[in-house]
């Protein structure tokens, strides 16, 4: 039986991270994977591209039951770490928002990097390892063992990449408690919708309790998507959301004013001019008259539909699995430590990426996440024992 001092189940961002900072420690690594090729996730991130990192990574982008476990790994490697890596394996960076890094050669440079940086590790692709066991100090793993191992499985989005649930089943082997998993980063589903809106895209505002979304909103045939809905997928919704499709307006306030200097003029054309011609018709339910006909409070009802949209919790639902780009959920973080990435309840074991109950917003964030919070369980896995 061949012993390892550190196993990695998950060869994705955050599992190929770990692997190559235990190497550089001089450490003997193994790396199991379900999937015929590594960072399949990376391969499609950033619509291809790689949204690599962010340059506002910080504990306020991200979600769980604790946001602020992420503080630690987050210091510990920046996207000035990330860039400099970049700039070291040739890949050249791109900014297409300000701080918003993308691959100009695209994901695959990346990737190829990855699999650079692990040269040296035994490989093992095709391996679904759905059961771990630990005797004697020694961590098994198929036919091998280790003295360390780290969950890097990922969640469960993404399912035609070939994901699993079977970190989150090894993790709970050993005590840990898992938050149930939920679709993130994906479309909402609003019952009693307009789907005559279906394709409009408007820079808009959500509104989660004491939080503010404002990003570019698409109407779907089935609720909203685009980024700003992708954005507030990370939330708790119970308590619904408010949308203004017009944050910019006081669209009464122009209302009324239009009503004095411009009567003549009908309602939805003169929304029209503020918002998209279907949004306008749908706010004022094809109501074509004058607006010198309209009475101020229905001025301000038609203002409303744009501005403050109210979506009770109980109307809006997540897509599944299929469109989500992540998952709110995972293991729980309480019972991992927030420094060195290991178990609480279990000596030697080290958890790092998706797997934990960690979301980061949309933007480069989770990849980001990856690779810190796989920094800092490498590091401390390969500190864990002593050479064998």
């Amino acid at each position: 039986m061949k012993i390892y001092d550190v196993i990695i189940v998950g060869a994705g961002a955050a599992g190929l991270t770990a692997a190559a900072v235990a190497l550089k420690q001089n450490k003997r690594v193994a790396i199991f994977d379900m999937g015929n090729i590594p960072a399949r996730k990376v391969n499609v991130s950033g619509g291809g591209n790689c949204n690599i990192t962010n340059d506002a990574a910080g504990y306020n982008k991200y979600h769980g039951k604790n946001p602020n476990f992420v503080r630690g790994a987050l210091s510990r490697f920046t996207p000035d770490d990330v860039k400099r890596w970049a700039y070291k394996h040739n890949i050249e960076l791109i900014q297409k928002t300000p701080g918003r890094y993308f691959c100009k050669n695209g994901a695959g440079a990346v990737v190829a990097a990855l699999i650079n940086d692990v040269r040296g590790a035994d490989v093992f692709l095709n391996h679904h390892i759905d059961a771990i066991t630990k005797h004697n100090e020694l961590f098994h793993v198929e036919k091998c063992a280790g003295r360390t191992v780290i969950l890097a499985t990922g969640g469960i989005s993404f399912p035609t990449l070939g994901v699993s649930d079977a970190g989150y089943k090894i993790a709970k082997s050993f005590g840990h408690k898992i938050v149930p998993p939920r679709p993130a980063l994906g479309p909402l589903v609003i019952a009693d919708w307009a789907p005559e809106m279906a394709g409009v895209t408007v820079n808009a505002e959500i509104k989660i309790g004491k939080d503010i979304i404002q990003d570019s909103l698409l109407f779907t045939h089935t609720g909203i998507g685009g980024p700003a809905a992708y954005r507030a997928s990370l939330y708790d919704l119970d308590q619904g959301i408010k949308i203004n499709l017009a944050p910019n307006t006081d669209v009464f306030k122009q209302l009324k004013t239009a009503k004095q200097i411009n009567g003549r003029k009908s309602v939805s054309g003169i929304l029209g001019e503020i918002v998209p011609d279907r949004i306008a018709k749908y706010a004022t339910k094809n109501d074509n008259r004058r607006i010198a006909d309209i009475k101020d409070d229905n001025l301000k009802q038609i203002a409303k539909r744009i501005n403050e949209i109210i979506i009770p919790g109980n109307k809006i639902r997540h897509h599944g699995m299929a469109a989500a780009e992540v998952v709110r959920g995972g293991v729980d973080t309480d019972q991992v430590s927030s420094k060195t990435m290991e178990s609480k309840l279990c000596p030697g074991l080290f958890l790092a990426g998706e797997i934990l109950d960690v979301a980061g917003d949309l933007g480069g964030f989770n990849l980001h996440w990856a690779w810190a919070s796989g920094f800092v369980a490498g590091i401390n896995a390969a500190a864990h024992r002593q050479e064998i």
